[in-house]
């Protein structure tokens, strides 16, 4: 054991100089130096005795920690050294066996922790790419998104949601019973029960639409549609869903239902005495009314029905000059003035918005024109040129179906007079 020899040697020596001094100290001569050098004789003796026993403490130790960083071999232990004790070699070179080999561990689990590292920044750039599109999509979109945790109650509205109603982010708060305060107060029990119904399981997905009170106290409809998130029991712990504003298209419904409804199976005047009265009571205006051209050019219109303040008016003539329905008729364009028509317009006075739309023959000549006044200020949502388009093509067929029965009349009239 050269590491153990090593440290033995300065103890060996501590012991040479002691048995020389000795050795020295009992020559005849040197009896007398003898007994004045017995203190130092004693010190010498002391330190060789706590020399020798450092040196095997230190030996016992480093022989421990060589066993437990480079273990014996169980077959070359028992055959070379029955007792069990380290065989014979270098015990520096197994040292430095077990330092390589924790080393060349330590460099496979860093090259995996490496490669976790870097697999877990894949993971995380392309969670960030798929989280930028899903805000790109929703910004860009007409759809609120809300949230609800089922376990806490609370209830997180995206700013888009609360825009929809009006509402900077700031000044409607992102909870449950805010919530349930915008949602109209005869749509909520419809609204709870199907939102119970899918948390339920009953319902795959949960849709609803449902009216909601906006800033300015108007009403919105909204198309909400979710979804819940459960935990593999099943039981629900979370809720997300987009809601959409279709506000526009629930009123296109309701104008084209109403009005189609009304004035189905009816023709000649009452088709266009149906027409003016239900499209004022769907659109809400004041008052609505349907002309023909009274002469070619055209500088008079003629009233085939007018309906007014909740009454028919009866039909009448007036010149084409001086209102907003000349540029409808001579230019065949739709003419729209959200307010102030009875400003620009003297003969319009006491109204505030003007919808004028052209009837076209089937030979593209104007023949008339649809209108609606109101003495309010009209919005954007009167813009519904759809279902205008259904219903002046049928006003226009009708029309000219009576201007060819009264041309066949006259001519019949006509060949019984000269008979």
């Amino acid at each position: 054991m050269k590491l153990r020899w090593k440290m033995l040697l300065p103890v060996g020596a501590s012991g040479l100089l002691t048995v020389a001094y000795l050795a020295w100290g009992w020559l005849p001569d040197g009896m007398l130096r003898l007994g004045r050098a017995s203190w130092p004789l004693s010190a010498l003796a002391t330190t060789f005795a706590l020399m020798l026993a450092a040196g095997i403490a230190v030996d016992r130790m480093i022989s421990r920690r060589l066993t437990r960083l480079a273990p014996i071999p169980p077959d070359a232990a028992h055959a070379d050294n029955p007792a069990g004790a380290m065989p014979a070699g270098d015990e520096i070179e197994s040292l430095e066996r077990g330092i390589d080999a924790l080393r060349q561990a330590a460099a496979r689990r860093q090259s995996d922790a490496d490669e976790a590292v870097q697999q877990r920044k894949q993971i995380e750039a392309a969670l960030q790419v798929s989280e930028e599109r899903y805000a790109l999509a929703l910004r860009g979109s007409s759809d609120g998104l809300w949230e609800w945790n089922l376990q806490s109650g609370a209830m997180q509205l995206s700013p888009r949601w609360k825009s929809m109603l009006g509402f900077a982010d700031s000044e409607l708060q992102g909870s449950r019973p805010a919530w349930r305060e915008r949602i109209h107060p005869a749509d909520l029990a419809a609204v709870e029960a199907a939102l119970d119904a899918h948390l339920a399981g009953t319902s795959a997905c949960y849709e609803q639409q449902f009216r909601m009170l906006h800033k300015d106290g108007t009403v919105r409809w909204v198309l909400s549609r979710g979804t819940a998130i459960r935990h593999a029991s099943g039981k629900p712990y979370r809720m997300v869903g987009l809601d959409t504003d279709v506000t526009r298209v629930r009123r296109i419904e309701t104008i084209l239902g109403e009005v189609a409804e009304g004035t189905t199976g009816v023709y000649g005047d009452a088709f266009f005495r149906k027409l003016v009265y239900h499209f004022a009571r769907a659109l809400q205006v004041s008052c609505a009314f349907i002309t023909e051209c009274a002469d070619y050019p055209t500088s008079r219109l003629r009233t085939l029905a007018f309906w007014s303040e909740g009454q028919y008016v009866d039909d009448f003539e007036y010149d084409l000059p001086g209102t907003p329905c000349e540029t409808v008729v001579k230019d065949g364009q739709t003419c729209f003035y959200p307010r102030g028509v009875g400003q620009l317009y003297p003969v319009e006075a006491g109204y505030e918005g003007y919808l004028g739309i052209p009837l076209f023959a089937s030979d593209g000549r104007v023949i008339g024109h649809l209108v609606f006044l109101d003495k309010q200020e009209m919005g954007e949502d009167m813009l519904i040129d759809s279902v205008y388009r259904i219903f002046t093509a049928r006003a226009a067929a009708e029309m000219e179906r009576m201007m060819a029965l009264a041309l066949l009349q006259q001519q019949e009239a006509t060949r019984s007079a000269t008979h």
